[in-house]
Parts: structure tokens; sequence; C-alpha cells
């Protein structure tokens, strides 16, 4: 759960609206900021007013041969995987194929509690069946092989159920892996195929398929990690995550997928109800994320190093995408950064020097700090070598140091600069800056 802020909450319940302007600029700075300090590889695309309003890409795709990404550049989707899965098992359940309350003993005997567990409770992350992930260790000495349908059934019914069906929900890899099997049998089609045919084919999505892993000659990315420079990593093979979690695509992609899902184009408006219905913090391939009192619907994924997201806001028809091969950074603070842009309100662009003060300059920035126009009261405090904003109520905020008596708390877009020969304190803020005096 995220911390609440008094002082980030003074600042930002102002002025809360959308605009029609959208500052490309801004984010292509933003963005540069983080490429050019090795925080971030990937590719965004922001939509809004009924077009894409951005849409760059940052970075390599392949380090070692500085290859620059392009508009068409695949990158792995991880988990975003399951939001197209879902759509296809709904589809089958239009076509008679499937029905949600029918449970999965006959596709799965060998699966503990196969005769309870449904489609829906799959969907719904409500099987108690084991996420064959979370064994991080044993993953990891099997991820780049190819795996067979029976070699995956082996591993996951190998694990004990993490509760009795229906009763709580946790996520797990594993329901909607076994949900692709279903498709496959169902259709009597590889699941590339029924992702191909019922999804991609029909939206022009020429950017999107099931990958088992990524090649170069392709136009996909690698993933890489960060460790004084960009390593890459070692690729999970995608028949071991099929629908949960290996399919390539782009942010253009990603956001006429959700534009048509929401359109009402690929499933009933029934079945979009049920995806969007949150139980336990749980849609069917769908989480809900609110900004600013705005609904937003979509997913997150990671896989390998492969991290991405997408929203979509039914009422304001807005969106936004990210796919990155390499981050080395708060994946919410862009997310965060994103939904300003969106609606046109100032967020900062990040400050990576780094400076060290000495623990006698600290002192000279501690005290209480208060003004008749903010309505709270910052205490500073000193622990070891470093300043602690403290606000009733709020949990401690530790400050680093950028420049001589300029600090940040990037959690929330805080920068606090003193001014001891005035005994002043000043907080910018979403733009704002408002000055305090040392008591």
């Amino acid at each position: 759960m995220k911390k609440t802020f008094l002082l980030i909450a003074y600042l930002l319940i102002k002025n809360i609206g959308l605009s029609q302007d959208f500052d490309t600029n801004q984010l292509d700075l933003y963005f540069n900021q983080l490429t050019s300090n090795n925080k971030f590889m990937g590719s965004i695309a922001v939509y809004k007013n009924d077009s894409i309003c951005f849409n760059k890409q940052f970075g390599y795709s392949d380090v070692l041969n500085q290859t620059i990404p392009n508009q068409e550049t695949k990158y792995r989707i991880g988990s975003i995987s399951k939001t197209f899965t879902a759509v296809l098992v709904f589809k089958a359940i239009e076509e008679n194929k499937l029905s949600l309350n029918e449970t999965i003993d006959s596709f799965f005997p060998e699966i503990r509690n196969a005769n309870k567990i449904t489609i829906e409770y799959l969907l719904h992350h409500r099987s108690g069946v084991h996420s064959f992930t979370d064994d991080m260790k044993k993953y990891l000495s099997y991820h780049t092989q190819a795996k067979s349908e029976a070699e995956m059934l082996e591993i996951i019914s190998a694990y004990d159920s993490d509760f009795e069906p229906n009763t709580q929900a946790s996520y797990s890899n594993s329901n909607y892996l076994l949900l692709s099997y279903i498709l496959e049998k169902k259709y009597g089609k590889p699941f590339a195929q029924i992702l191909e045919e019922k999804l991609c084919r029909p939206l022009g999505l020429g950017d999107t398929y099931f990958s088992k892993t990524a090649t170069i000659e392709q136009n996909e990315a690698y993933s890489y990690q960060f460790d004084k420079e960009w390593q890459v990593l070692p690729q999970t093979n995608g028949t071991i995550g099929l629908g949960a979690g290996s399919i390539s695509s782009t942010p253009m992609d990603l956001i006429e997928f959700s534009k048509a899902l929401f359109k009402g184009q690929l499933i009933s408006d029934e079945h979009l109800e049920s995806m969007t219905s949150i139980k336990d913090r749980f849609g069917m391939g769908l989480f809900q994320s609110t900004y600013y009192d705005l609904v937003s619907y979509g997913h997150n994924g990671g896989l390998d190093n492969f991290v991405s997201m997408f929203r979509y806001f039914p009422k304001e028809k807005m969106a936004f995408a990210v796919t990155a091969n390499g981050l080395d950074y708060d994946f919410n603070l862009i997310e965060t950064v994103l939904v300003k842009s969106l609606l046109n309100r100032h967020y900062d662009i990040p400050i990576f020097t780094v400076y060290k003060p000495h623990s006698k300059e600290l002192n000279e920035y501690i005290g209480t700090y208060s003004s008749d126009t903010y309505p709270v009261t910052i205490h500073v405090v000193k622990q070891k070598k470093q300043l602690i904003l403290q606000v009733a109520n709020n949990p401690p905020m530790p400050l680093e140091a950028f420049e001589k008596g300029k600090f940040k708390f990037e959690k929330a877009g805080i920068v606090v600069e003193f001014i001891p020969s005035k005994h002043e304190m000043l907080v910018k803020q979403s733009g704002k800056i408002n000055t305090l005096r040392r008591e």
C-alpha cells in the first residue's frame, strides 16, 4: 500500500481536471534524462483527444550493436499477456466452447481441487493453484528451457493448494497458463495461432504475437539489467508462460487493443463488465487504478528485465502504454509522470547528481519550520549523516542531497532548499514554491 504524505496531498488536490493540452517536449526531456543516466530503455505511447500524442523510443534494443529501436520494435510484455488471454477465454465462451462455471477436472485431473476450480476462479485468481514462479530458485533452474504441457503440469501439480477455491484471492501465473492449455484443447490449435486468428489479425496488431525468444533480426528487443553498464539477461522460453506471460508487443498495439476492448469491439458488454469487476483487488485479466478520482483499467508485466504497463481510462478515452527492456528506476514514478502528462499537470525532471554533505553542514539545517500560508509544520532532524523531514501523522521522509543546501525526496517529487543566512527553507513541489521560516 502506498504511503500518504500530508504535504503531498496539500499540493496535489488543487486544480484537478482535464486539459486539452499535452506537453510533448517536457515528456521527451523526462525520458531523455532517464535514458542518459542509464535508468530506462524502451518505448512509450500516449493516447488523448482521439489521437496518439506521444510515441517515442529510448536507449537500445541491442546494446552490444547499439541498435536503436523504432516504433515497430517489439518488447516482451510479460503478464499483460493475461489481458489478451482473458479476452480469448470470453470469446470462447461467446462461441459456446466454454462457460465460466465449468470446472477444470476434465482438463487437468492431476491438479488439486480441480473438481472445485472453475474457469471463473482461474480468471479471477481465486483458484488456490500455486504460482509456479513463486518458487524462484526452481523456476530459474529451467526458465530458459522449452517445456511441454505435460512437463509444466507436473511442475504445477507438485505444489500444494494455497487455499480452498474461491475462499480468497492470490495472483498466480499458473492460472493463466492453465487457461492457455484449455484454449488450445478447445480450439485444437496452438495458443500462438489462436491469438493471431482471434485478436491480432482482426485488429491489425501486426507487432503482437506469441514469442518463444526474442531475436534482433525480427526487430525484437533484448532485456538488460544495469550493473555499472547494461548487461543482457538470459531469455525465458515462451513455452513456459504461453498466455500467462509470453506475448510480445509494442505500446501502439497495446493502446489499439485496449481501445478496441473498451469500445466493445472484442467481447460483449456483459463480459467486459465481468473483466472489470474487482473482487479482492483482482478483475479478470485487468486491474483497476485510480488517479485523482479518474478510473483506469490495465495490467503490468515483467519478464526477465522487461517491464511493461498499460492503462486505459474509459470515461476520458485516454491511454498510455510503456514497454521497457532496461529499467534501473522506480516504475511507479514513471507511471505517475505519464498520468500527470495526460492531465497536463506539473512534474519535475528527475535529478541524478549526487552531493555528499559533511555532518557539520547538515547541522545548519536542523530545526522546526513553519509558515502562516503553509498547512503543516515541518521538523528537520538529522540521523547519522542524513536529513529527515518529519510531519505529524506522516512517515519520515529521508532526503537525498544533490547540491549544497539542496535535497530531494523523490517518491513525492519534493525538492527542499535551505537558506541558513535567512533561516528559511524552500519547499518545491508540483511547480509550486513555499517559503517556511525556522522557528
